[in-house]
């Protein structure tokens, strides 16, 4: 699952609503580890750009 929300995340990341309602789903659906490794790849990859929704929503995660 975490490669699947990777590959759309990168697909809609041109949308800021969007991106934030896929990676809600995302955060939702990924187990244990899976949850961390996809923190990391998002902050790796849109931090640059969405900073302050990756922030929120991992927060709202816990």
């Amino acid at each position: 699952m975490l490669e699947y929300f990777k590959t759309i995340l990168a697909k809609v990341s041109f949308d800021k609503k969007l991106f934030e309602k896929e990676l809600r789903k995302a955060i939702h659906s990924v187990i244990g580890d899976e949850l961390e490794e996809l923190k990391r790849w998002c902050y790796a990859k849109f931090g640059h750009l969405y900073g302050n929704v990756l922030e929120e929503q991992f927060l709202l995660a816990k």
